[in-house]
């Protein structure tokens, strides 16, 4: 997402290294045949124990924050000026990093920050395990936001970027994690307390409001995550009539849905906190329990039910019966 953008708390879900990490270990104790005591480490998880939970900063959840990153050089500082303000405790929050397909220095300037916030004297600032992973997928489309959102690059750019999710999350997950937190590099506002706010709703998979700050005089503010939708008959008739392989995007004339957008319910006035069922799911900023990617929900590199990526996301929850 190259456009700044801003998230607000009108929330969708879907119905159906330098801190030390406290990981349950447990000593796997035996006798050999001479007698002797003989100790191998081992590594024990309960994972009842991580659930996932509406008030997971008082029982120490942690949570595996993920951003695939591409040409994000010019969007780093601003980054990590939102981990530094994150209230949830840093150091139950583990930091995983995917740069791909990225010709800037995207990499060099995500390693300054990560130095500077791990070596902070601030005892609150550093965070937890940090993995920084590279690999290209064959990116070809721009970044900027012309070519990003222009319709023939669609439906393979989509489906590129799950590939890079999946490989994202499958080398970062880890057992102890009770939470998985997706956030786009670029978001310009959102609260400090984001993390808590959408645990609080102690959904599987919960996303916020997202719209783009524009100038007083173009109306102050443009609903800009289509992504997060309800299914519509229309869309349903539409998808019958396409190729197996074809994936239906948002917000194009040649993909008429008129499905309802959780963008355009945006009230300024209302209750922040009210939520509303989706079926699709936006990609910008997505808290979802571990235990749903342990089920084998994942974001579809390819077309299934003529979605990919986090709108597939959605759909693979449904099948799943992801609550």
């Amino acid at each position: 997402m190259g456009t700044a953008m801003s998230i607000v708390l009108l929330v969708g879900f879907l119905l159906w290294t330098t801190c030390t990490i406290e990981s349950p270990i447990s000593p796997f104790i035996y006798f050999s045949k001479s007698g002797d005591l003989q100790v191998e480490t081992v590594r024990y998880y309960d994972l009842a124990d991580v659930q996932g939970s509406a008030r997971g900063w008082e029982r120490e959840e942690r949570i595996l924050l993920c951003v695939p990153l591409r040409d994000a050089e010019p969007h780093l500082h601003m980054f990590f000026s939102h981990l530094r303000n994150f209230t949830y405790p840093h150091h139950l929050i583990d930091l995983a990093f995917l740069v791909s397909d990225s010709k800037d220095r995207t990499l060099e300037v995500l390693a300054d920050n990560l130095e500077a916030i791990q070596s902070s004297e601030d005892p609150e600032q550093p965070y937890g395990e940090i993995s920084i992973m590279e690999k290209d997928f064959g990116q070809k489309v721009n970044q900027d936001v012309e070519s990003r959102h222009g319709f023939a690059a669609q439906a393979s750019r989509r489906k590129l970027m799950a590939q890079a999710r999946n490989w994202l999350l499958s080398a970062a997950l880890r057992p102890y994690h009770s939470w998985v937190y997706w956030r786009d590099v670029d978001v310009e506002t959102a609260p400090y307390t984001i993390l808590e706010d959408l645990m609080r709703h102690n959904r599987d998979v919960i996303v916020p409001n997202v719209w783009r700050p524009l100038p007083d005089w173009m109306g102050g503010e443009q609903p800009y995550d289509l992504n997060s939708w309800q299914e519509s008959e229309t869309a349903l008739a539409l998808a019958d009539t396409l190729d197996e392989d074809a994936v239906i995007v948002e917000g194009y004339a040649e993909y008429a849905t008129w499905r309802p957008h959780l963008a355009y319910l945006r009230d300024p006035n209302g209750d922040p906190g009210m939520e509303m069922e989706i079926d699709g799911v936006g990609g910008v900023s997505i808290l979802a329990k571990a235990r749903v990617f342990r089920s084998g929900v994942h974001f579809p590199a390819f077309s299934f039910e003529k979605h990919a990526e986090t709108e597939g996301f959605g759909k693979v929850s449904q099948a799943g019966h992801v609550r």
